[in-house]
């Protein structure tokens, strides 16, 4: 399996170059950058053959099965249906699309052409995230009442540039780090927000667009979700919990790309912490999608995860910007 990556990203850099090469003959061979001089540059730093900056002359390589797609939010639409006609299996960063209507469109595409097509939401693949689905499923707290997101962090010096202050390529904390957790709270819980109300500001990095967000949703069996995820907080712990009539889960330092963290349950006997894997999150949602390709299994987010995340966020941000409910929309799938 060929891997082609559309956008010299530092996500790529950083976790996906070596997820893909951790799987058996899985190699990637080429690189699409706007900037030639930056994707030449990206290739030779990381091993690959061939950088482009022309979409379609990356996708007529006969060494390119499949694409990984990292660029900015509002460019996936076209490259991943580019990618799709092409005969191309996709791995999209979420969100998948700057609507709707567009994330469906690529869902709908890739089934028509019998690709696979996916979302990198890298949490559900942790082991501790793992390990509270399973606690949670057993019903080790019991009938689950509410659950807690916390999600605030410092971004990074070398993030702030588009997603502080373009909303034209999907800047903001809504659709940065809210749609991971609208995809976590969805894969625990096995069910998908109904409605949704929530504030937002920009309060201190947001430059026309949001930096700080709070919501409350609710989901169809009545579970209350409180979220908080902002790019300002810079010495705010990160972390979930899910409490139910039987005890509550805690989590601490989880809701990150490494394999950290605590997991603990409380009950009446007391604190009871709890082990997990810490496996490479990236190299198991590859493991994943290896298997889907070879029609052994789906990848651990597929589109239609991806879908339902994005309905969220754009819910959030609706809700966030009129003052009022709003019901989500998942555009009828």
């Amino acid at each position: 399996m060929h891997w082609g990556l559309i956008g010299a990203s530092r996500i790529a850099a950083g976790h996906m170059i070596a997820a893909l090469r951790a799987q058996s003959g899985w190699k990637v061979t080429s690189v699409l950058s706007s900037d030639s001089a930056r994707g030449a540059v990206f290739a030779q730093d990381n091993d690959i053959a061939s950088s482009f900056t022309d979409l379609d002359a990356l996708l007529a390589q006969s060494d390119v099965d499949a694409v990984y797609i990292s660029t900015t939010n509002e460019k996936h639409h076209a490259q991943a249906l580019a990618a799709i006609a092409a005969g191309k299996h996709v791995l999209c960063e979420k969100p998948l699309a700057m609507t709707l209507e567009e994330a469906v469109e690529m869902v709908q595409a890739a089934r028509d052409k019998r690709v696979i097509f996916a979302t990198n939401h890298h949490l559900r693949n942790a082991g501790s995230h793992l390990a509270i689905r399973d606690l949670i499923r057993s019903g080790r707290i019991g009938t689950v009442l509410s659950a807690r997101v916390f999600h605030a962090v410092s971004l990074p010096e070398q993030l702030r540039g588009w997603r502080i202050d373009n909303p034209a390529a999907g800047g903001g904390v809504i659709p940065d780090i809210a749609v991971h957790d609208a995809d976590t709270v969805r894969f625990h819980l096995g069910e998908d927000p109904v409605e949704v109300v929530a504030q937002s500001a920009a309060s201190g990095l947001g430059r026309g667009v949001e930096d700080s967000v709070m919501s409350v949703w609710k989901m169809p069996s009545g579970v209350m979700v409180q979220a908080h995820e902002s790019f300002t907080h810079r010495f705010a712990a990160t972390g979930i919990e899910f409490h139910g009539t039987d005890g509550s889960i805690y989590a601490r330092n989880v809701m990150t790309q490494q394999p950290v963290g605590e997991v603990w349950v409380e009950d009446a006997q007391g604190r009871h912490e709890v082990t997990f894997d810490t496996h490479d999150l990236y190299v198991r949602s590859m493991s994943l999608m290896d298997d889907a390709i070879r029609g052994e299994g789906r990848p651990s987010a597929d589109g239609m995860d991806g879908v339902k995340s994005l309905a969220v966020a754009l819910a959030i941000k609706a809700a966030a910007d009129s003052g009022a409910a709003v019901r989500v929309d998942y555009g009828g799938v």
